[in-house]
């Protein structure tokens, strides 16, 4: 009686174990590059246009934080996918302090870009805010 080696099922185990690592590493590298994109800090640059002396402020996202006259928070910030034309946004939240109005809450409610910040733009007589990282 000859025997005879089955070689069909090491060239199946093969194929399996080979599409494992696949799907991992295919997981892998997309669960990372998305923790990448958004991040939990943002760092925003504040000029007072009447000392003209300006101050780099850190948020932790989610979290409100005082600067002089202005109450400041940072809900979200993303970096871009691309690497040739980088692009943070943040969406930001900024109250004057010294405005009791209650009809008008936040002088700026929106997403702010850091390579155009004149797309919505902050306005305001003493303080000129624009967004410069998040990570």
């Amino acid at each position: 009686m000859v025997l005879k080696k089955n070689i069909q099922v090491g060239k199946n185990n093969f194929k399996l174990i080979f599409l494992v690592f696949l799907f991992y590493f295919c997981f892998v590298f997309n669960s990372n590059s998305k923790s990448n994109l958004e991040g939990l800090f943002t760092e925003i640059k504040i000029l007072d246009k009447i000392s003209s002396k300006s101050s780099l402020l850190k948020l932790k996202n989610g979290e409100l934080k005082q600067f002089k006259d202005l109450a400041i928070k940072s809900l979200k910030c993303k970096n871009s996918e691309f690497d040739d034309n980088p692009e943070i946004t943040a969406y930001i939240q900024v109250r004057d302090l010294t405005k009791k109005n209650n009809n008008e809450v936040f002088v700026f409610n929106d997403w702010m870009f850091s390579s155009s910040p004149s797309i919505i733009p902050f306005d305001h007589p003493v303080y000129d805010l624009w967004l410069v990282n998040c990570y």
